[in-house]
């Protein structure tokens, strides 16, 4: 075996849990969440910097877990965010939100990865990886941060399929400010759209298949919804090049092997809408890093069950809270309604807007 661990999947969650263990845990912390450096190689089959679907928001949790981590500065440049607005047909209702960010995965992904090398992991992009035997030839632990499309998760029924672009400056409405994230709802999805550096507007979008189908593809899909709440629809919109995704929702068949562990969206994966997904990817990778570093030092299949209980604790219960949103916007007569609610009394998103963006637990033994 060469490496201590090999990471899979050079994406948020990949990245800090390569970094993490490559340093030796959290800073200035003490317990299980310090522990010896390990040797780490992270790799990704795709080159970077690479552009991504979505993911580019990162709520107020994620940006409390980044400062936690002491990687703070990788949101240089980033164009704050404090609200969002939401449309139903011709409603809007418009929420403050805690301080969130808003950076392109090409950027952010990148920054992070280069975190990881700083810190000791060996990063080598360009690499298809051939199977699970292999890797665990290479390691004493698998991390397995390959995404929608990694691990053994399954698609729930009626998920919806992602899909996005990040248009220029130079397209894209003056209606559509910096500093809010902007939400279309309608009968086959919704589509969000905010500003990053370089005041570009990243699109992302959750579509029913089938509506992207009759609509003849992402691009006309967003501008139809876009139409239907009234908003202005950016230049060049539906001839853009849009990336797609696999189905958004999923769970897992299970959180590890032996000596594998998964992590990030491979762990199972709702609708985000304002940022949570990166939330979820950052805090898994730092409740990860301790138990791994365990596994480094001796395996032990009860690691997985341990995994699997602080994964529900860190990311599933925060998860819930996206499923019952979804739900909501499947429903145009309750996203209506929600709309209506919210617009005389915004107060009432407060609980939800609470439990989205509160601090990621810390993992156990890690000072406060």
């Amino acid at each position: 075996m060469t490496w201590d661990a090999v990471v899979v999947g050079a994406g948020p969650a990949g990245s800090v849990t390569a970094r993490e263990l490559a340093r030796g845990g959290l800073q200035g912390g003490v317990g299980p969440s310090a522990f010896s450096r390990c040797r780490v190689l992270l790799v990704d089959k795709a080159a970077f910097p690479r552009a991504k679907v979505c993911g580019c928001c990162l709520n107020a949790s994620a940006v409390a877990t980044l400062g936690r981590l002491g990687l703070g500065h990788v949101l240089d440049g980033a164009v704050p965010l404090d609200r969002v607005t939401v449309a139903a047909g011709s409603r809007t209702a418009e929420l403050r939100l805690p301080r969130g960010a808003a950076l392109s995965r090409e950027v952010f992904d990148a920054r992070l990865v280069d975190e990881a090398v700083r810190a000791g992991a060996e990063f080598r992009p360009g690499t298809v990886v051939k199977g699970e035997s292999d890797l665990l030839s290479q390691g004493r632990v698998v991390l397995l941060a390959s995404g929608l499309a990694g691990g053994e998760a399954v698609p729930e029924r009626r998920s919806r399929v992602g899909a996005g672009v990040i248009l220029p400056a130079e397209a894209a409405p003056g209606f559509f400010a910096a500093g809010t994230i902007y939400m279309a709802t309608g009968r086959g999805g919704y589509v969000g759209l905010v500003r990053v550096e370089g005041d570009r507007l990243d699109v992302a979008a959750a579509f029913d298949r089938a509506f992207v189908k009759a609509e003849g593809g992402p691009g006309p899909a967003a501008a139809a919804i876009l139409a239907g709440v009234g908003w202005p629809i950016p230049t060049g919109l539906a001839d853009a090049h849009w990336k797609g995704t696999p189905s958004l929702t999923r769970r897992p068949a299970a959180l590890g092997g032996h000596r594998l562990f998964v992590v990030g969206d491979a762990a199972g994966y709702v609708e985000p809408f304002t940022g949570e997904g990166m939330a979820w990817a950052l805090a898994s990778a730092a409740a990860l890093a301790p138990l791994a570093a365990r596994a480094v030092r001796g395996w032990s299949d009860d690691l997985v069950s341990e995994w699997e209980a602080v994964h529900r604790r860190v990311v599933g219960r925060r998860q819930r809270v996206c499923r019952v949103v979804s739900r909501v916007l499947r429903s145009p007569a309750l996203t209506g309604l929600a709309v209506r609610a919210l617009r005389l009394l915004p107060a009432l998103s407060r609980p939800v807007v609470r439990a989205l963006n509160r601090p990621a637990p810390l993992p156990h033994g890690s000072p406060a």
